[in-house]
């Protein structure tokens, strides 16, 4: 009996069922889901991330469809389409881009925050701004090269489709300076803020 009046409750120590703080787990999961990525955007910043997504999904459908349509006719009828894998690949770096833009503008990279919380709070905002000045600049630079790289090699043609790869790899150029462009709006919006903090002291 003396056991028993020991026992801890079958949800813990906080006597909270198993069930019950999964269920509010889930909740938080589908809130955060379902909220508006673009709130507190202006109407201009979320006329171009409404364009970016619908550009974005355009180009997941074609490759998830062409996937698809590719492994049915092999299986289904012993034939394939040639050019199924090039047109993926092509498509490829358009996908990562308008990806990689919208998760910037909306605040959704993902990131490790286990050392840097664990930082002195003077030294997290200095840092932070290190950091996007950091991406800008890798951005810039990823933007630069790859408009070499479309430059020198965007005319060559692609096996099947015939198509110029630079329709393909000019997507990491306008990716790169997008998404730095990204990063500096972000980087400013800090300085801006920063500055009105110090401005109300």
């Amino acid at each position: 009996m003396h056991e028993e009046q020991n026992a801890a409750p079958a949800g813990g120590a906080s006597g909270r069922p198993p069930d019950d703080l999964a269920e509010q787990i889930g909740d938080a999961t589908r809130e955060q889901e379902l909220a508006d990525p673009d709130a507190g955007i202006g109407t201009l910043g979320r006329a171009v991330n409404r364009i970016v997504e619908v550009i974005g999904v355009a180009v997941l459908v074609t490759i998830v469809a062409t996937i698809f349509v590719n492994a049915f006719g092999r299986y289904a009828f012993d034939a394939h389409l040639l050019w199924a894998e090039e047109l993926v690949l092509l498509l490829m770096p358009w996908l990562a881009v308008t990806g990689t833009f919208l998760a910037v503008r909306r605040g959704t990279m993902i990131r490790i925050d286990f050392f840097f919380e664990r930082l002195p709070v003077a030294l997290r905002r200095p840092l932070a701004l290190l950091g996007y000045g950091l991406c800008v600049a890798m951005f810039c630079f990823l933007g630069v090269i790859s408009t070499q790289f479309v430059s020198l090699f965007g005319a060559d043609p692609s096996p099947y489709l015939d198509i110029p790869t630079g329709w393909s790899t000019v997507a990491l150029a306008l990716g790169g300076f997008a998404a730095a462009g990204a990063f500096l709006g972000v980087l400013t919006s800090e300085l801006l803020s920063l500055a009105r903090g110090r401005g109300s002291q």
